[in-house]
C-alpha cells in the first residue's frame, strides 16, 4: 500500500514539474499512461502530455512588452528557446526517472525479498505437501510391500515346512529302503546258508542211505538166521509139549511137597523170608522194573552197564504202557539248567523234581545191547499236551561230545522233528561245539544238542505264565509252539525198543 501512495505521490509531482498553459481545455486535459512490469506485479504510472504551446511565464511577460520584430526571426528565436526548453525538459525528465528507478530498486527490494521469502515459503510449503504426499504414499507403499512381504514370508514358511516334511518322508523312505535292503541281504545269506546246509545234508542223506542199505542187507541176514533159529525153536517146543505132562506131574508133587514143608513150618514157629525188595534187584532200566511187577511211577534204583555205582532214576509207569526211564524232566523253574560240561556228563537234580540224568549214563543206557526209543512230553501254558516219539536214539561218547542220532520221527508235536536228526555235538556255556559261529548255549543258555543253535531247546531259561511269549532262549519246541514260545513243562524218557 505504501507503494503505491508513493508512486502516486511521484505522478502528482511529476505533473505539476511538467510544462503547464494557463489556458486549458481540452486538449490540456489528455494524459499519457506509463506501464513498468516487475517480477509479478505491475506499476502504471499517469504523466502529463507535453503541448507545444508550453511557455514560461516570464518569457510569455518578457515576449508580451518586447517589441515585436519581424516575423522570420520570431519564429527562429520561438524554434531555439523551444528545443532548449525540451532539451532541459527532457534532462529533467532522465532525472526524474533515474531517480525513480532508484527509488523502485530501493523501495522494492525489501518487497522482493518479501516476495522471494513468499515465494520460497510457498515452495516450502509445497514442497512439505509434496514430501507430506510422498511420505503417506511411501507409507502406503510401505505397507502394502510389507503385507506383500508377510504373504510371502507365509507362503515360504509353508513351503519351507512342505519342504521338511517331504524331507522326513524322504528321509523315512530311505531308511525304510535301507532297512529292506538289510533284511534282503540277510535273507540272502540265510538262503545261502539254507542252500549249504541242504547240499550238507544230501550229502548226509546219501551216507544215510548207504548205511541204511548195508543195515537192511544185515537185517535180511539176521532175519534168515533167527528164521533158522525160530524153526529150532518150533522144533524145541514140540519137544517141550510131548514133555509138558511130566513136567505137570512133576510140579503136582512139588507142590504136594511144598504145602508139607509149609505146614511143617508153621508147626514149629519157622517164620519165612520174605521175597528179595525193590532195591535188591539188579534193574537195568525202568522196563526191567516194569516187568518185574512193579508198575507205580516213581523213583528207582538201576545198576548201568560198566558204571560201578548204581543210579536213582524216575520211572514212568504209565504212560504208552509205561516202562519208561526219565533222563529230563521240567515243571517249576526251581533248577537252574545253565550248567557246566562236567555237571551235565555227570548228571544234576533230583529224580523226583527237576533234573537231568547225566550224558555218561545215557551213553552207557542206550550204547547196551539193547536198543533205546525216545519220547518227549510236552505241555505248554494253556494246558495243551502234545509228544515226539523217535523210534532209535542214541548218543556217542564224551569224545564224540555226546553226539546224538535220532531215526524215525512221529507224534502230535508237529510234522517235523525239532531235534537234528543227522548228528548234532552237545554244547554248554563252556564246551561250545556248535555248528555256529556264535556260541549257542550262551546265547540261548542251557546244554543241549544245538548244531546252528537250531529249532529247539528243552533245557533253555524257564519263564513263568505271562513271560513265556518272545523268548528266543526259553523252553522251546519249534514245531509245537513256534521258536519264541516258552514251554510250561517238558520230559524226555527212554525204553527199550522191544518192550
Amino acid at each position: 500500500m505504501t507503494i503505491f501512495l508513493q508512486l502516486a505521490f511521484l505522478a502528482t509531482l511529476l505533473t505539476h514539474l511538467g510544462c503547464s498553459n494557463p489556458r486549458r481545455g481540452p486538449e490540456s486535459s489528455a494524459r499519457r499512461y506509463n506501464r513498468i512490469q516487475h517480477g509479478q506485479c505491475t506499476y502504471t504510472f499517469i504523466l502529463p502530455e507535453q503541448d507545444g504551446n508550453c511557455r514560461e511565464s516570464t518569457t510569455d511577460q518578457y515576449n508580451a512588452n518586447a517589441l515585436q520584430r519581424d516575423a522570420p526571426h520570431m519564429e527562429q528565436d520561438f524554434s531555439s528557446q523551444k528545443l532548449q526548453r525540451l532539451e532541459h525538459v527532457m534532462e529533467n525528465y532522465t532525472q526524474w526517472l533515474q531517480k525513480l528507478e532508484n527509488y523502485i530498486v530501493e523501495n522494492m527490494k525489501s518487497e522482493m525479498a518479501q516476495l522471494q521469502q513468499n515465494a520460497v515459503q510457498n515452495h516450502t510449503a509445497t514442497m512439505l505437501e509434496i514430501g507430506t504426499s510422498l511420505l503417506s504414499q511411501t507409507a502406503e507403499q510401505t505397507r502394502k510391500l510389507t503385507d506383500v512381504e508377510t504373504q510371502v514370508l507365509n507362503q515360504t514358511s509353508r513351503l519351507e515346512i512342505q519342504l521338511l516334511e517331504n524331507s522326513l518322508s524322504t528321509y523315512k523312505l530311505e531308511k525304510q529302503l535301507l532297512q529292506q535292503t538289510h533284511e534282503i541281504l540277510k535273507i540272502h545269506d540265510k538262503n545261502s546258508l539254507l542252500e549249504h546246509k541242504i547240499l550238507e545234508m544230501e550229502e548226509r542223506h546219501k551216507g544215510e542211505l548207504d548205511t541204511l542199505k548195508e543195515e537192511k542187507e544185515n537185517l535180511q541176514g539176521l532175519v534168515s538166521r533167527q528164521t533158522y533159529i525160530i524153526q529150532e525153536l518150533e522144533r524145541q517146543l514140540s519137544k517141550a509139549t510131548t514133555n509138558n505132562s511130566i513136567l505137570q506131574k512133576q510140579q503136582l508133587e512139588l507142590m504136594d511137597t511144598v504145602h508139607n514143608l509149609v505146614s511143617l513150618c508153621s508147626k514149629e514157629g519157622v517164620v519165612l523170608k520174605s521175597t528179595k525188595r525193590e532195591d535188591d534187584r539188579p534193574f537195568r532200566d525202568c522196563a526191567d522194573a516194569y516187568q518185574a511187577g512193579f508198575n507205580k511211577s516213581g523213583v528207582y534204583t538201576i545198576y548201568v552197564n560198566n558204571i560201578s555205582e548204581p543210579k536213582k532214576v524216575f520211572c514212568n509207569m504209565e504212560t504208552a504202557g509205561g516202562g519208561w526211564t526219565v533222563i529230563q524232566h521240567r515243571e517249576d523253574g526251581s533248577l537252574d539248567f545253565q550248567k557246566s560240561w562236567k555237571e551235565y556228563k555227570m548228571g544234576f537234580g533230583s529224580p523226583s523234581g527237576e533234573y537231568w540224568l547225566g550224558n555218561e549214563f545215557i551213553f552207557a543206557i542206550t550204547t547196551s545191547q539193547r536198543h533205546y526209543s525216545l519220547r518227549i512230553e510236552l505241555m505248554d501254558w494253556e494246558g495243551s499236551r502234545a509228544y515226539s516219539q523217535y523210534d532209535r536214539f542214541y548218543i556217542g561218547n564224551e569224545k564224540q561230545n555226546y553226539r546224538l542220532y535220532l531215526k524215525g520221527h512221529s507224534g502230535t508235536a508237529g510234522k517235523q522233528s525239532s531235534l537234528i536228526l543227522h548228528g548234532a555235538d552237545f554244547s554248554t556255556k563252556d564246551a561250545d561245539n556248535d555248528n555256529c559261529m556264535c556260541k549257542c548255549a550262551l546265547m540261548l543258555t542251557g546244554g543241549w544238542w544245538f548244531d546252528a543253535c537250531g529249532p529247539s531247546n528243552l533245557n533253555g531259561m524257564f519263564y513263568s505264565a505271562g513271560q513265556h511269549h518272545g523268548k528266543i532262549n526259553g523252553i522251546k519246541w519249534h514245531y509245537f509252539k513256534g521258536p519264541s514260545y516258552s514251554l510250561r513243562s517238558t520230559t524226555m524218557m527212554i525204553r527199550p525198543l522191544d518192550f
